[in-house]
């Protein structure tokens, strides 16, 4: 049998680890393959017509599951192949695109012609590759990714926690408040009535979980009712709350407080998987596909730079991201805690993804001042120390410059406007420090959580409202934030290490801060 080397999908270790031994032959293990899309040509000319600011008509799950999804050949074509290895089929999803097949390490050596070890590392041991994945030939246009061999964790959530003990609030109009409530926040940015009904809002969680209890007293400390929020399993995860308000149980009661907060009346839908790059875009994918739930905007608030993402899983997640556009759900991506250089010691800027997907409204951080209910002002966040954070933001090495960037600028720190050439990340922002942070209940315990995690839910939240006002779904809402920027409120103040705040877009805030009614407003037109 004739075999080639998938484009994209080799994986070097990560720094510092080191190989250990093969990984043990009957150790069982669930890989995801991703097959192309039925007719592409209809797709991109979709995309193209979205990315103008169009608004073709519609597509309901099931009608893009039949223009778009894999064919019913490639799936028997994979089948066959799983067989052929005595590997499992586990999951077939047409629309997602995606077969999941189950075995041993010794059969998925043998099918992917891949050898298959355990490395050491600081922070614990992984499987991964010594070799690149192999296909058989009558497989290399079907198949464009096979994700979860390597299961080393993908991507880290994008919150910081405030230290120091709770900060007291004055009831008075002028003190300025040192952090808020959610709602506080969507008043201060002039959030359009109402609460998100008929909506459903999901959040992608690669760990940890929430406690209902909680919750519960979450919304009644606010006042409101608690959401209806139910968890969906995906590839075997589950809502595993840990106890510890430092954990990955941060992220997740974070994100559910304030897409909850800002809309209370939607459902919210939250998809749990493994830390691994299959896990990741299979729970993107089971999100955006979700006919039960039906999401009409996904919040994700983990990610990690595009370094360390190989081809194949950045080219597979843009496309889930691309498929969201098409059904017209809006998806909203932290774009990262670690400022220009996005946390990678190598001296240069990485964005991270993802966020810098060109189908992604990244969601970058602020510094906010104000009384309960007036802006004071509102800088760049960048606590000017990489333990305390600072927003994310630069210029894609991966993604080329979408159209409705054009023209745009990037304004480094030595004051150079460089003419961008790739995906500028972000393209909003919101507060995002821990210092003027939001207040939140995590396992029992009242904090103040920062972060662009917190960013990507209230953005989240903000597109609920304005569908339910609407009665439609605001989608790819990119092109009409860029031709109407005047909806934002500019940030001109600040940096993020690499690049500095400027008039209009910049690296470091997007487009700037939300004005709720006026994105609502257009949204009407």
């Amino acid at each position: 049998m004739t075999r080639i080397e998938l484009q994209g999908g080799a994986r070097e270790p990560l720094p510092g680890a080191r190989p250990l031994r093969p990984a043990a032959g009957d150790e069982r293990l669930e890989v995801s393959l991703i097959l192309r899309p039925n007719e592409p040509a209809r797709w991109r000319e979709r995309l193209e017509r979205l990315g103008r600011g169009e608004r073709p008509a519609e597509l309901t799950r099931e009608q893009f599951a039949r223009a778009h999804g894999t064919t019913e050949a490639d799936l028997r074509a994979v089948g066959a192949f799983a067989a052929a290895h005595g590997l499992a089929v586990v999951q077939q999803h047409a629309a997602r695109r995606t077969m999941v097949l189950a075995g041993t390490v010794t059969q998925m050596n043998g099918a992917f012609g891949v050898e298959l070890w355990q490395f050491e590392h600081p922070q614990g041991t992984y499987r991964g590759l010594r070799s690149a994945v192999q296909l058989p030939e009558d497989l290399r246009d079907a198949v464009l990714a096979v994700l979860g061999l390597d299961n080393r964790p993908q991507a880290r959530p994008h919150f910081r926690v405030r230290t120091g003990p709770m900060p007291r609030r004055s009831r008075a109009a002028t003190p300025p408040a040192t952090s808020f409530t959610a709602v506080q926040v969507a008043s201060l940015y002039q959030f359009p009535a109402g609460s998100g009904q008929g909506q459903c809002i999901a959040l992608i969680e690669l760990g940890g979980g929430y406690r209902p209890q909680d919750l519960q007293s979450y919304f009644a400390g606010l006042g409101l009712p608690a959401p209806e929020v139910v968890a969906v399993s995906v590839d075997h995860a589950a809502n595993a709350p840990s106890g510890n308000p430092d954990s990955a149980d941060g992220e997740v009661m974070l994100d559910i407080e304030v897409a909850g907060a800002v809309a209370p009346a939607a459902k919210i839908a939250v998809y749990f998987a493994p830390n691994t790059d299959a896990g990741f875009l299979d729970a993107v994918t089971t999100a955006v596909h979700d006919t039960v739930n039906a999401p009409s905007v996904v919040s994700i608030s983990w990610g990690g730079p595009e370094s360390t993402w190989t081809p194949q899983a950045l080219t597979a997640m843009d496309q889930a991201l691309q498929a969201a556009a098409a059904l017209g759900v809006t998806v909203c991506v932290a774009s990262g805690d670690s400022g220009s250089t996005d946390g990678v010691a190598d001296g240069a800027n990485h964005v991270d993804f993802p966020a810098s997907s060109p189908h992604a409204l990244g969601c970058g951080g602020t510094r906010l001042k104000a009384t309960t209910s007036v802006i004071q002002g509102e800088v760049v966040w960048n606590d000017g120390n990489p333990a305390s954070g600072a927003s994310g933001g630069g210029v894609s090495a991966f993604f080329a410059l979408p159209s409705w960037q054009q023209g745009l600028d990037a304004t480094t720190v030595q004051g150079q406007a460089q003419p961008l050439s790739a995906r500028g990340v972000p393209d909003v922002a919101a507060d995002a420090d821990p210092q003027t942070g939001y207040e939140v209940v995590v396992d029992g315990v009242q904090a103040v959580f920062g972060g662009t995690s917190a960013v990507a839910p209230l953005w989240a939240g903000l597109i609920a409202r304005i569908n339910a006002l609407t009665g439609r779904q605001a989608g790819f809402i990119q092109p009409a934030l860029y031709a109407h920027e005047a909806v934002c409120r500019d940030i001109t103040k600040g940096n993020n290490g690499g690049y500095e705040a400027s008039a209009g877009w910049d690296a470091c805030t997007g487009l700037g801060s939300p004005n709720g009614q006026q994105i609502a407003a257009i949204q009407n037109l």
